[in-house]
């Protein structure tokens, strides 16, 4: 089992900055992939960001150009800085992992990103951007 605990959520000022972190511990395969979600009230949950420990990445287009994600495999902790933050980034971000699996290519990190859920997830933290 993989437990993944999540932090750096709040609340910032649209245009402002805001840095969240996952730590996974438990049984890490060599090779994993992990990343971040997001859901708005009202909406679908959607792909963010995510990264494998190859450091191939994948973003959506939303938020491409504003987000960086950065993974630090020594400590199994994936961190997602965000800038530029707008109101409709306001959602529960979700950390997510999935062992055993990378981002083989373009075609299949886009897949995972936007249509595959991993088998690990955290617990969720806010993030309200007020315009």
């Amino acid at each position: 089992q993989v437990r993944l605990v999540e932090s750096g959520g709040g609340s910032v000022e649209g245009g402002g900055s805001l840095t969240l972190s996952c730590a996974a511990s438990g049984y890490m395969t060599p090779r994993y992939y992990m990343g971040w979600f997001r859901q708005a009230p009202g909406k679908e949950r959607e792909g963010v960001a995510l990264i494998d420990v190859k450091n191939k990445t994948v973003f959506a287009d939303s938020v491409l150009g504003r987000f960086t994600i950065s993974l630090d495999n020594a400590k199994s902790t994936v961190y997602l800085q965000m800038s530029s933050l707008k109101p409709e980034d306001t959602a529960i971000y979700y950390c997510a992992a999935e062992m055993g699996s990378l981002l083989y290519n373009d075609y299949d990190a886009r897949r995972k990103l936007e249509r595959d859920l991993p088998a690990h997830w955290g617990q969720g933290t806010q993030v309200t951007v007020s315009s």
